[in-house]
């Protein structure tokens, strides 16, 4: 292994050659304290930057082995390694001068949730931490400034370094504290299979957000407060009791005015599924890790989807047990994601009646008289919803505001009455026989799941035209969470709401370039997913990154591969 002044007789040796003489730089080197490695150098100052990493040793690290010794407490102290080096690199960034992108010092910036990334990793096993970065390498026009690289390298990296990868000189209670916080919501998500519980929400959770564009939480929103009925206690390893309200499997109705608070306690259960950090306001806010959110999607892809419970008899004979199409309506697209997401080993729904087709989820008596089931082929989701609980096992989390035909198959109804929730289910009851139920399902097909696995079938392997049959140079560009392109084809995840990371859309399009390159694939869907969980777990992103591995992947639920295979249009 070279030493760091092997490096630095390197960048004397560059300095003011042309940029591609950077290229020699790459490799590992021994420093005081950590181990630097160069993985890929930038073509020129205007490209994008250089990719290193370093390697911290247990000794040299020092965290105590109780921090890491389970899953969720490593990464919960990889994501507050993160958090540190971004801080202290923040104060280097571009303070090194040049063209283009000169300068930079940059590492992923993590959002309120806590997620699993490639950017730190510390082995379950020797304690040891490896931190990848960003680098802009100096350059004065095209012009190597390897006396600027050098500041950045022998000055500015072992501050960084020394201020968020070692122990002692981190603040021990908070790095506790954030490892406390961590067992406490694994006990909480334990708790809720124990419990027969989807979500549960603490007493004083904060829930609304800052703005639109800020996931910060709101100053002087009003404190969440379960009410008496729902309210369930529990005893976490660290906070001590707790209290707030437990939503219990089956179908679950939230109702109220608008601007009361419906959508907002929906979407922090959506982005519940996620552990949050310290401060967020929904640190004890739980919901189960494979709930779903449902919506409906116009314009996208359906391959080869059962869609059968939902809709039948189309006036053109097409056949909806392996429905195709790759332009769908927005009650098709909504019956799909709602298959799917079963397939993909969903736990609950959580719908938001804003966001769904209206004609997909409810037809009123009216509309039953004018058009007669022999002329409607779609089965609304209000007469299988009690079927999805009992015979699939699948509970529904629903905001309605506009229709109350769900309140005669709700086993919970939470009234949001400015921000503060209400159990109404009792005064609802003694209304409803004033209102008797619409038949919504007795002339509907029988319930019955989807009987045949779903394949993945990818016909062909992207080949390089002109000469030779050489394997063509699959690229991917990321666009945000909103999707990715591989090749020329657009995977829109625009949809995919509980999606909250670009990172997440990184791992998501290597993942794609992975089981591209393989060519000619016909595989049952759950086995494929399956397969990749499981090396996601083993390796992580390792596994489907050619080269080192470097910064800018967080790790996705299985569902979200899912949710990506089903709107990859392969060809």
């Amino acid at each position: 292994m070279k030493t760091a002044e092997d490096l630095r007789q390197l960048l004397t040796r560059i300095d003011r050659k042309g940029y591609p003489a950077y290229k020699d730089t790459k490799g590992i080197y021994r420093f005081q304290g950590f181990v630097l490695g160069i993985d890929h150098v930038q073509g020129d100052p205007f490209a994008a930057p250089s990719r290193l990493h370093v390697e911290v040793g247990e000794k040299t690290a020092g965290f105590p082995e109780k921090l890491y010794d389970k899953e969720h407490k490593r990464i919960a102290l990889q994501d507050e390694l993160i958090r540190q080096f971004a801080r202290a690199s923040g104060k280097y960034s571009f303070q090194a001068k040049g063209s283009g992108k000169s300068g930079l010092l940059s590492v992923t910036r993590c959002g309120q949730e806590v997620l699993e990334r490639s950017t730190c990793t510390i082995d379950e096993k020797s304690g040891d931490v490896v931190l990848r970065f960003e680098v802009g390498f100096p350059a004065n026009g095209r012009t190597i400034n390897a006396r600027e690289l050098s500041k950045i390298l022998f000055e500015f990296l072992p501050q960084c370094v020394q201020k968020s990868c070692l122990y002692r000189n981190l603040d021990e209670r908070k790095t506790e504290q954030i490892m406390e916080l961590a067992e406490d919501q694994a006990y909480i998500r334990r708790e809720l299979a124990k419990r027969g519980l989807i979500a549960f929400v603490a007493d004083g959770a904060v829930l609304p957000r800052e703005s639109g564009i800020s996931q910060r939480p709101m100053k002087g929103a009003v404190p969440f407060q379960s009410p008496e009925t729902m309210r369930v206690e529990m005893d976490l390893p660290y906070h001590g009791k707790i209290t707030g309200m437990g939503i219990k499997k089956g179908i679950t109705l939230i109702v109220g005015g608008g601007y009361h608070g419906k959508s907002t306690l929906l979407k922090a259960l959506e982005l519940c599924v996620y552990p949050h950090i310290a401060g967020d306001g929904r640190e004890y806010v739980v919901t189960d890790p494979d709930a779903v959110k449902i919506r409906a999607e116009d314009g996208r892809s359906i391959k080869h989807t059962d869609i059968s419970m939902f809709i039948n008899d189309l006036p053109n004979k097409k056949d909806t047990h392996a429905f195709y199409t790759e332009d769908a309506s927005g009650s098709t697209s909504q019956a799909a994601n709602v298959v799917e997401a079963m397939e993909a080993g969903a736990s609950a729904f959580l719908i938001d009646e804003y966001t769904s087709a209206t004609n997909f989820m409810v037809r009123d008596e009216l509309m039953q008289q004018v058009i007669h089931r022999d002329m409607e082929p779609i089965t609304p989701f209000i007469a299988r919803v009690r079927d999805l609980y009992e015979k699939a096992g699948v509970s529904t989390i629903l905001v309605a505001g506009s229709s109350g035909a769900f309140f005669h198959v709700a086993d919970t109804i939470i009234q949001m009455d400015a921000y503060r929730p209400k159990d109404v289910k009792k005064s609802v009851e003694a209304l409803l026989p004033e209102y008797p139920p619409a038949d919504f399902g007795s002339n509907a097909e029988p319930f019955t799941l989807p009987a045949e696995k779903r394949m993945f079938v990818m016909e062909r392997k992207i080949k390089r035209h002109g000469r030779g049959e050489r394997e063509e140079r699959i690229k991917t560009k990321v666009m945000g969470t909103d999707g990715f392109s591989i090749e020329h084809n657009i995977v829109d995840l625009r949809y995919v709401e509980q999606l909250i990371d670009t990172e997440q859309t990184a791992a998501l399009a290597a993942i794609l370039k992975h089981i591209v390159k393989k060519g000619s694939i016909c595989m049952e869907m759950q086995e494929l997913v399956a397969e990749i969980n499981t090396l996601l777990k083993k390796k992580g992103m390792e596994a489907f990154v050619e080269g080192a591995l470097s910064c800018g992947y967080a790790y996705p639920r299985k569902e979200e591969i899912y949710l990506m295979l089903n709107r990859f249009r392969r060809g």
